[in-house]
């Protein structure tokens, strides 16, 4: 990659909820990526159909193959999720349960980062341990640190104007970001 090309992260979002506190996180990251990094929030989730084999084999549903080509064309990928009964949402490994399927293989080799959240003080850590045992079977290029997983999100995130208020937080995602965009550059 040209080091005067901008970086394309694409973010996979874990919550479904339209004001969640994950969607603010994930709204917030262009502005806290540097100048030569593009973010593209990818579409929601909420249309993958329950992952079934017999619907895989009368064709892939056209929101899953939309999504695997928003994945082949970026550089990088950060997953945003919150962490439900120590994991991740279901909605979210339906999702990658589909893009596993797809022929194309869009995260083979692809740069991923990981952020979670939780009103607890670990974070979402156990959701984000899960993922990252999820993401081997796809061959991803999981960066390890710097980890991002913000406790007692709530105090640290605005809803309504889709910001982080924690300068702590911005801090840790912006070296990840950094961090990312580099990995993404070498590959």
């Amino acid at each position: 990659m040209n080091e005067n090309t901008p970086v394309r992260i694409a973010v996979l979002l874990g919550s479904l909820r339209e004001k969640s506190q994950h969607a603010a996180v994930a709204r917030a990251l262009q502005s806290i990526a540097d100048r030569d990094v593009e973010i593209q929030i990818l579409d929601s989730i909420a249309a993958f159909p329950h992952y079934n084999a017999d619907v895989q084999a009368d064709g892939f549903p056209q929101c899953v193959v939309a999504m695997g080509k928003a994945l082949q064309e970026t550089d990088a990928l950060v997953i945003v999720t919150p962490e439900y009964n120590y994991s991740v949402p279901g909605v979210l490994k339906n999702a990658l349960d589909w893009i596993s399927r797809l022929p194309e293989a869009p995260l083979s080799g692809k740069p991923v980062a990981i952020q979670t959240g939780s009103p607890g003080s670990i974070g979402g850590a156990r959701a984000q341990y899960h993922l990252r045992q999820i993401l081997v079977f796809f061959n991803a290029k999981v960066l390890n640190k710097p980890e991002v997983m913000i406790s007692q999100l709530a105090s640290k995130v605005d809803v309504e104007s889709n910001t982080i208020t924690d300068l702590a937080t911005i801090e840790v995602i912006g070296a990840q970001l950094r961090a990312l965009a580099a990995m993404a550059r070498e590959y």
